[in-house]
Parts: structure tokens; sequence; C-alpha cells
């Protein structure tokens, strides 16, 4: 299955940084660029700033979407994660492609500390991925019910369910 996308580049240094392009030859995700004119530093806690990833596109299909997702190390490692969580692009949107990047780190004391995102620094990607609108129909009641129905967040509990305690593997 191939979609196609039109994509506009719309900050000519993309082409330079190789943009589009994939970090390897099964990476799911699309790498963004940061396509900021002068480095910028993103503080611990502050409000999340929205950096342009230097294109637009459209994907027209409306059996698709886009996600702007964080990168793992830079998250995991850096702290910078994404302020929205992860980004929606709809299938009929054909706007700059924007992220939002946001430092999870506590402030530190001297108040100095940040992130610095360099120009042209991979910050996020982009992912494509199937949407589905389903059919819905309107009950008054489930009709069979589960032990699910009512338990709510954090109602399964945190335990393995295979009898050995976190940690331990069976021999």
């Amino acid at each position: 299955m191939t979609l196609n996308v039109a994509l506009r580049i719309l900050d000519p240094r993309l082409r330079d940084w190789g943009f589009p392009r994939y970090g390897s030859d099964h990476a799911a995700g699309l790498d963004l660029h940061a396509c900021i004119e002068a480095p910028v530093v993103v503080r611990p806690q502050a409000p999340a700033m929205l950096i342009p990833a230097g294109f637009a596109f459209h994907i027209a299909d409306p059996e698709w979407c886009a996600l702007v997702l964080p990168r793992s190390g830079l998250g995991h490692r850096d702290g910078l994660v994404l302020g929205n969580a992860v980004g929606l692009i709809d299938s009929d949107y054909q706007g700059p492609c924007m992220i939002s990047a946001w430092n999870r780190n506590p402030p530190q004391p001297d108040g100095q500390a940040g992130i610095i995102i360099q120009p042209g620094d991979r910050i996020a990607q982009l992912v494509f991925t199937r949407t589905v609108r389903p059919q819905y129909t309107i009950v008054q009641e489930f009709p069979a019910a589960t032990t699910r129905r009512i338990g709510g967040f954090g109602s399964t509990g945190i335990a393995s369910s295979c009898g050995n305690p976190p940690g331990q593997r069976n021999s």
C-alpha cells in the first residue's frame, strides 16, 4: 500500500540537511529538523515553543493522518519532549508542520540550564498511520457486560499476571 503525500519545502536548507529521510532503513518516523535561524534554549518547565519544521504537506486521503512524535533519545536522555505529547495532523491540513518543543526537566537553581537546539537539529519525527472512522450505534446498555466496565483508571493493578515477581524470569 502506497500513500502519496504532497510535500512543499518552505525552508531551502532542508535539501542540504537531506530532508526528507528516515534515520534507518526500517525507521517508522521521518526525521523533522529545527528550521530556526539561530540556536534556541528550551528552558526547564518553561512554556512550550513552536519550532518550524520547514515544510508543509497535504495527505488528502481521509483514511490517513500523521503524528508528530518526540525522538526517544532526546526525550529519555535530555528531557526534550513535545508540549502537546503527540501532534495529530489531519488529512485535510495543508499548513506548515510545526514542532511543539518542551523541556520536561526540573528547573535548575542557577536558572541557566536548558536544552540548546541548533538550526538543522533533528528534534522530532513524523509518522503516517491509518485512521478508522467507525459507524456508531447509540445504545442504552452494552449487549455483553465485561469485568472492565466500571473499574476505571488503574483498576487492573500493576502486578504481573504470570505469577513471577517483576524482574524475575522462569528457569
